[in-house]
């Protein structure tokens, strides 16, 4: 009989092994992931209640709420300067500790501007996290396990969309909003937990050449046409993600379709398919090409746009499947890549992809919020299109 607690004391996030050892390492990866951004995107589903709450517009809300990629930005970014220096497994133990402060505190938040403050500290929190996770697979993955690796990472990333936003609606409705943050806070002292028994300190990867300074090594990655195509796809994906997935929840609660809270939840059962379809995002992206996947993956998400302006719950919902599969696919293709492209100073590369990336989401929070507020859910869905479509330019840069 096989001994798992034994294999989980051996860090199964950099066990390079087949079949069951393969599942184990893929389950912490992801489990990881959820506990490390189940904040991020779970106040979506509560976000009518938030604005009734604050006494705030539905674009003044959001940017309120998605304000944490703000703060994942700068983390992303500081953590990718200062990676070398930091020890992986104690910098996420402490990250994910910490975060659990902002957390607790957003149920006391006296008005906007503080739940904005403490969303931005949970940003810095999260991001911290994530960066160092992601440099951590990139250092002790093989190049044949990467590719899975990080998919398992950003399928956790997508589930805890889905099992986050259920659990606030479900919390939200039967113990009020106060309580809601509590539990996300007990999440996150969770995942310092799992992280404490599962990722073990590591020695350096020794390097085989001076290594450059951050500033350089920045510099060098923007150089990379591989890597400066990634930085803006993964900037364009969460521009087009957060402007559908905040602002569709103001359309789901409004006539005709009128939804409450619950069942604002429920909706986004939308995301189980994308659990099942990430995972397979580093096989595909090794069999035909990074390319060709995330055009793929991009015309699933255009595909979906256009159901969501119907007044059909049953459309709506198919709508958002596709964009909620194709934009985590085309995540996962364009994560990979980044640890594959970086030779070197993965740790920086991971930190500038993130940065670029959640930066996407706070523009895309302020300039499709303006448009969903002056013109109408018809302008949001014009302003995804542009960004899904300018993704798809900017992946001609990535190799063959």
């Amino acid at each position: 009989m096989v001994d798992l607690s034994a294999r989980i004391r051996t860090d199964p996030i950099a066990m390079d092994v087949h079949g069951e050892g393969v599942v184990l390492r893929s389950l912490v990866i992801g489990l990881t992931a959820f506990l490390t951004v189940v904040d991020l995107f779970a106040t979506q589903a509560i976000l009518p209640s938030l604005t009734r709450h604050y006494g705030a517009t539905p674009a003044a809300m959001g940017f309120a709420v998605n304000a944490s990629t703000f703060g994942m930005a700068v983390a992303g970014l500081v953590v990718g300067f200062l990676s070398p220096l930091i020890d992986r497994r104690r910098g996420i133990l402490l990250s994910l500790t910490l975060l659990a402060i902002p957390t607790s505190l957003l149920a006391v938040a006296p008005n906007l501007a503080v739940f904005t403050a403490l969303r931005i500290a949970q940003g810095l929190c999260m991001a911290s996290a994530f960066a160092l996770t992601l440099a951590h697979l990139g250092e002790q993955c093989s190049a044949m396990d990467a590719g899975g690796a990080f998919a398992a990472y950003i399928t956790g990333n997508v589930a805890s969309n889905l099992v986050g936003r259920l659990i606030s609606a479900a919390v939200a409705d039967g113990l009020g909003l106060q309580w809601n943050f509590y539990v996300f806070a007990a999440l996150n002292l969770t995942g310092a937990v799992l992280v404490y028994f599962t990722i073990k300190r590591v020695q350096p990867m020794p390097a085989t050449a001076p290594a450059a300074s951050p500033p350089a090594a920045m510099v060098a990655h923007w150089r990379n046409p591989q890597l400066r195509a990634a930085f803006g796809i993964g900037f364009c994906i969460l521009f087009a993600f957060i402007g559908t997935f905040t602002f569709v929840n103001f359309v789901l609660v409004r006539p005709p379709l009128s939804l409450g809270m619950m069942d604002l939840g429920l909706v986004y059962f939308v995301f189980l398919p994308s659990v099942v379809t990430t995972l397979l995002a580093g096989k595909v992206a090794a069999r035909i090409g990074t390319r060709p996947t995330i055009w793929g993956s991009l015309a699933v998400a255009g595909l979906g746009l256009p159901l969501m302006l119907t007044p059909h719950l049953a459309e709506v919902l198919t709508g958002m499947v596709l964009v909620g599969v194709g934009t985590f696919f085309a995540q996962a293709a364009a994560t990979g890549l980044v640890g594959q492209a970086a030779t070197d100073n993965r740790g920086v590369a991971s930190g500038t992809y993130l940065a670029c990336y959640f930066c996407g989401g706070l523009v895309g929070t302020a300039v499709l919020g303006r448009l969903f507020d002056a013109f109408g859910w018809h302008a949001c869905v014009a302003g995804v299109g542009v960004a899904l479509a300018a993704a798809a330019l900017l992946t001609f840069a990535l190799k063959r």
